[in-house]
Parts: C-alpha cells; structure tokens; sequence
C-alpha cells in the first residue's frame, strides 16, 4: 500500500518559480479534441441504405499545433471549443445536412473538407494563424468505426 502524499508547499509565483521560467520550450506542440454533433442527411446518386434520409452522431476530433506563448500555452482547450462551436455546431447541429451545407453530396469526404475550410477560417479571423498556430488534422466519425481524415498537407 502506498502512502498519500500531501505536497509541503504550494508553488507561487515569484517565490518558488520566476515568470520567465512559465514558458520551459520553444518547440510545435499538437493539442487536440474531440466534440460531436447530431445530424441528417441522405446522398444521391448512391445505391446503399445511405439513399434514404437517415441521422449519425458524428464525432470530430480537431488537431491543432502551434508555439506556446509566454505563460507556456498554445491554444487553449477553450478556444478550441469556442470554434468548434461558433462554425460548426451552429451550422451544423440537429440540421439537414443538405439543406444547411453548400450544394455537395454530404458525404464524409466532402465534408469534412468544407469542416477544415470553416475552422481554418475562424483561427485567422482570430489571429491564431498569424501567431504560427495552425489546423493540422481533422478526423471526422460518421459511426464509430467508419471516418475520413484529412492532414494539413493534402489541404496545401
């Protein structure tokens, strides 16, 4: 059985660590999340049960790298979220996807492109990119076990 340990001290700021010493590397750091979103759609011209208007739980996980500022952060989670939120929840949330997307058959590979165009446009808007934090990959599940990835590189 092991003890539980108790720490003798809190850390404080300027007594036990300096505030130039909150920033410990100067290194790309990816951070990522996952959200989900509840949505509708049908596809054309497939033959399949996809055909008929049917739901998924999509799941998104958002990756996103970039240089940690002074006080040793990136991006925070919540902005993160606050994006994830403001451009594609809004828009695409307990919606019909074909009604709410530009004209596209909604398929995973379409969409997670039109996701990527969407997000990477809010980072700059919020001045992220300019600060060398970019979108580096995007996993969109449209069931658990079946999902389109698109990297950074294929998007260049």
């Amino acid at each position: 059985m092991s003890d539980y340990m108790i720490p003798e001290k809190i850390q404080r700021l300027h007594t036990n660590i300096r505030p130039e010493e909150l920033r410990y590397h100067h290194r790309r750091v990816a951070l990522t999340k996952e959200f989900t979103f509840d949505a509708a759609h049908h596809l054309h011209l497939y033959e399949g049960k996809c055909k008929s208007l049917h739901g998924h739980t999509y799941k998104l996980v958002m990756t996103v790298s970039g240089f940690v500022n002074e006080i040793g952060i990136c991006i925070d989670f919540s902005e993160m979220k606050k994006i994830y939120e403001d451009t594609i929840k809004a828009k695409l949330d307990h919606r019909y996807l074909n009604e709410v997307l530009p004209p596209m058959n909604t398929t995973a590979e379409n969409m997670i492109v039109w996701i990527w165009e969407e997000m990477d446009h809010r980072l700059n808007e919020m001045g992220f990119i300019e600060k060398g934090t970019r979108l580096e990959e995007l996993v969109l599940y449209e069931t658990p076990t079946s999902y389109a990835t698109l990297k950074r590189e294929w998007m260049i």
